[in-house]
């Protein structure tokens, strides 16, 4: 009896030590290829809180790219296998603010180490695709292939590099961060110098990683959107010069070939009085309220009519809007300027008007049913007018003026604007004489410096040629004269531009991946 329980003690023993010896081996192999999607929440907030830093040394951050430096992955789209290089968490500046945001993630089909194709694409000529993370200027960790937990699908970095792309996903800094002595290190323009830095680590580094550094195509969404746009627009500008020096960015330019923005939360110091424009008569609101939880923006929506004072602020920066965009001297196609009058109503408006008739077009051509809609004529199965006033009555207000710049000094973009020992400034004069908290004003070089309208056009700045640009037909987080004005003056300037605003889409981004990588084949050609 005592032999068959010692017995049976050594067969589970052996069994368990086989287990371990399974485990062990296990975990060897798949040391150096792993496929996404395994673990991803968990293994996110230990890289967030734990980061290993690939390019760290003795010697501090080297900033060239160490080709050897990988691990192998896969992830399998369309039931094909996708394998990939993933070098990541590269910090891209020699004196890094923050290092859990100042990376770069870099993802490089495997066939461009073996002489292979991946379609037309080798390691030469492979476009670099720059997707950012960051929305409500909150900073914005390096981007990975995933599946995009908002939609359940493929992220754009998976689709790019299927299509046999180069990836470099920079993070950013942003709004919220305070360094180790309490101050505050993410306010503008810290984003977008950092990402200016990562471009130049590509640049930089041309020679010796895959793919093409003259074929950058930046993508972002919200407030990634914009400072896609700013990318695009403010190539090898000398003022972020400083601010680069300073991080110790590599010595190379900064400028990228493309620009994709979806909804961009843009030319902020003129987007108030846009807002109004829009928006002005709709007095009740669902405003959105955004927080950051586990890394990730949160949005919350709460419900309220304006007061008053609201009211009387929305009819005083309505009637600044026409004032600022007479200003700009902005030509349709036929070389006409386009302006407004002081009521608001002018070519311009026609022009906003007709984005939205076009939109509405395509969508009947998708054979949508839109007859509910009444403030649209439809006449022979085509949209031939839409009565502005009714249709923003149907969109919603969103937000109360100062929609970007308030008097209580509480919006994400009074944040932005703050200093390192200021959490909150105004950024537009009519706001800040009528600041209700005694708030100070930002830097005007600093306000400018987060405007792509102050650079396009202007000498010594390299703006990207090739722009697609897209604003929902029914998002009111900014008005769509805000990325109109900015597809107008962008054509005006001898830009080639794709602009539209989708029927029925909100404040969303990567809704039409499949259109944006046709775009991208187009310009690449």
């Amino acid at each position: 009896m005592k032999g068959k329980k010692l017995k049976l003690i050594l067969i589970i023993i052996g069994i368990f030590l086989s287990t371990l010896s399974v485990n062990a081996t296990n975990m060897k192999e798949n040391k150096n290829m792993k496929k996404i999607g395994e673990n991803q929440s968990t293994v996110s907030k230990t890289e967030k809180t734990e980061l290993k830093l690939s390019n760290k040394t003795e010697k501090g951050y080297d900033l060239n790219f160490d080709i050897k430096n990988y691990e192998i992955k896969m992830v399998v789209v369309n039931e094909k296998t996708v394998t990939y290089r993933a070098y990541e968490n590269i910090v891209y500046v020699k004196n890094p603010v923050d290092i859990n945001y100042q990376t770069v993630n870099i993802y490089i089909p495997e066939e461009y180490f073996n002489g292979k194709t991946v379609g037309k694409y080798n390691g030469k000529n492979a476009p670099i695709f720059l997707p950012n993370t960051v929305g409500g200027y909150m900073p914005g960790a390096a981007g990975k292939p995933e599946v995009d937990k908002r939609k359940g699908t493929d992220n754009a970095v998976v689709v790019a590099l299927s299509k046999g792309y180069v990836v470099a996903s920079p993070g950013a800094r942003g709004r919220t961060l305070k360094d180790s002595d309490g101050k505050y290190s993410g306010k503008a323009p810290a984003a977008i110098v950092d990402l200016k830095a990562a471009v130049r680590y590509l640049h930089y580094n041309d020679k010796v990683m895959p793919g093409n550094a003259n074929k950058i195509i930046s993508n972002g969404t919200s407030a990634g959107g914009a400072l896609s746009v700013l990318l695009g627009a403010t190539g090898n500008s000398k003022d972020y010069e400083p601010y680069l020096k300073e991080l110790g960015a590599a010595e190379a330019k900064d400028d990228i070939f493309a620009v994709s923005a979806y909804c961009p939360i843009t030319n902020l110091d003129n987007a108030n009085t846009a807002y109004e424009w829009t928006f002005n008569g709709v007095n009740d609101y669902k405003k959105i309220e955004i927080s950051m939880l586990d890394y990730n923006v949160q949005r919350k929506e709460i419900a309220g009519t304006l007061t008053e004072a609201e009211i009387e602020r929305s009819a005083v920066l309505k009637k600044m809007f026409p004032e600022y965009l007479n200003s700009l001297k902005l030509k349709d196609k036929n070389g006409k300027i386009l302006s407004l009058d002081k009521d608001g109503n002018g070519s311009f408006k026609e022009k906003i008007k007709k984005y939205y008739i076009d939109s509405a077009n395509k969508a009947l051509k998708q054979e949508n049913n839109l007859s509910k809609f009444t403030f649209l004529t439809i006449k022979d199965n085509k949209v031939t007018d839409l009565n502005f006033e009714e249709y923003v009555k149907y969109m919603g207000r969103l937000k109360t003026p100062g929609a970007f710049d308030n008097v209580d000094l509480k919006t994400g973009e009074n944040n932005l604007f703050g200093d390192t020992g200021t959490d909150n400034k105004h950024f537009t004069q009519y706001i800040f004489e009528n600041s209700i908290v005694g708030g100070k004003m930002a830097d005007k070089n600093v306000v400018k410096m987060m405007n792509p309208m102050d650079y396009i056009g202007k000498k010594g700045v390299n703006t990207s040629k090739y722009w697609r640009i897209r604003h929902g037909a029914v998002d009111k987080d900014t008005a769509l004269a805000i990325p109109a004005i900015l597809a107008i003056k962008l054509e005006n300037s001898g830009k080639n531009v794709d602009f539209a605003s989708p029927w029925g889409v909100s404040h969303s981004g990567d809704y039409d991946l499949d259109e944006l990588f046709e775009w991208i084949e187009k310009i690449i050609q």
